[in-house]
């Protein structure tokens, strides 16, 4: 394998997946301002107590990385693909 496959692979990989910590950190704000607002509707306390699980499983994932070279590259070819559509998913979210 070669380092820029390797190298692109893993950029690719590590963006994409911090852009989905970025989603689900905004998706499951709290819909008040302030966090001690959790308390008065559970439904807020679920979301988010599950998107900081979300969000703590992805960057686990983060450091867990591809063992063959062909992760990498599909990551590589794959990432070319997804990470528009991921940064254009966040904008409009955000």
């Amino acid at each position: 394998m070669s380092k820029s496959v390797w190298l692109g692979g893993l950029a690719f990989r590590t963006v994409f997946i911090a852009i989905l910590i970025a989603i689900t950190a905004r998706v499951s704000s709290p819909e008040l301002e302030h966090i001690w607002s959790l308390w008065e509707t559970p439904s807020d306390l679920v979301r988010v107590a599950l998107g900081a699980v979300v969000c703590g499983w992805l960057f686990v994932h983060v450091f867990i990385l591809p063992k063959d070279a062909d992760g990498y590259r599909t990551w590589l070819y794959l990432g070319l693909i997804i990470l528009p559509m991921a940064a254009l998913c966040a904008v409009v979210i955000w």
